[in-house]
């Protein structure tokens, strides 16, 4: 199931990040976001890195509301992956 996931918040990450509506300084920290998921690092360090930008870029009044909510739905995916 995991692995599942793992697919599911990179697509929704990748969709964010070409989505021309979206602000370009969320498109860049999505990049960001996306780069740190991938790094050889420890899943623990990597999810609370992205954890946190997320929330960041959650509470960006310029987003629009279906950006914000599936910005929350890849936190929500995130937390579920996270020991």
């Amino acid at each position: 199931m995991e692995h599942k996931e793992k697919e599911n918040i990179g697509t929704t990450l990748d969709e964010l990040k070409d989505d021309v509506t979206v602000p370009k300084n969320v498109r860049l920290k999505i990049g960001k976001i996306i780069q740190v998921l991938n790094e050889k690092t420890e899943k623990d360090i990597k999810v609370s890195k992205a954890l946190n930008e997320l929330e960041e870029i959650a509470d960006d009044v310029n987003l629009q509301s279906y950006a914000r909510t599936q910005v929350w739905n890849v936190i929500s995916a995130l937390e579920k992956i996270k020991p």
